[in-house]
């Protein structure tokens, strides 16, 4: 049986390169960065991970998860996206508050418990955050995803998730009245300061750079261009 942590560093690795990245390897620093931790820490960290043939790596080098490195990654994810909809749905939780207690239930290792979870949700493929939510086969949709920071002036799109799942940047996104399946209208773009005018339920705002780069959207008008 694996630590939480070392199926917290297994995660970690998949999100930064299958599933958000679409790439085979990731850096140490990278993926130190992405847990918070120092380089050296990871670097130990990814050495034990090696050695139980859950990752390919090299001393400081690219890391990526073998074939069973990658079922147990997906299996952790499943587990997270499943108690987050769970503690949204049924226990009235916001989605700014599941984020953390799944992390800590997501290392149960009870499958009955999740196939009974999945079923008890009606089989969701997507969480509060939009993240989409892998079968009990292990099986998910890789989104190919844009951000607002993206989109064109003039085009109206969909807010379909967010990269960022923190409770103060969750907070700040129900202030502006945004929430997964909002339209958002992009109105104009400040060479000055970068800021980018939306609208949003009629209302007017402007958001930072920052801000967009972390809003995942669907855009309408690109998906008809790609169908032509």
């Amino acid at each position: 049986m694996l630590s939480f942590t070392e199926e917290n560093y297994l995660k970690s690795l998949f999100q930064l390169t299958v599933e958000t990245a679409l790439k085979e390897e990731a850096g140490t620093n990278e993926l130190a960065a992405h847990l918070g931790v120092k380089p050296a820490t990871a670097n130990d960290m990814l050495k034990k991970l090696k050695e139980k043939k859950l990752i390919k790596y090299e001393k400081y080098g690219k890391s990526s998860l073998t074939k069973e490195g990658k079922k147990i990654a997906i299996d952790v994810i499943r587990k997270h996206r499943l108690w987050e909809t769970f503690l949204f749905e049924k226990l009235e939780f916001s989605w700014d508050e599941v984020h953390e207690v799944a992390e800590q239930l997501e290392h149960i290792q009870s499958k009955k418990l999740i196939d009974k979870l999945d079923k008890l949700l009606n089989y969701p493929v997507s969480d509060p955050h939009g993240d989409p939510i892998p079968n009990a086969k292990g099986e998910m949709m890789i989104l190919h995803q844009q951000t607002l920071a993206e989109e064109s002036v003039g085009h109206q799109c969909k807010m379909t998730g967010v990269k960022d799942n923190s409770s103060a940047f969750l907070k700040y996104v129900d202030q502006l009245g945004l929430a997964i399946n909002k339209t958002i209208k992009v109105l104009a773009r400040h060479e000055y300061d970068d800021l980018i005018e939306i609208e949003v339920n009629g209302k007017r705002i402007s958001v930072s750079p920052k801000f967009a780069e972390n809003i995942f959207i669907f855009c309408t008008a690109c998906k008809k261009k790609t169908n032509r």
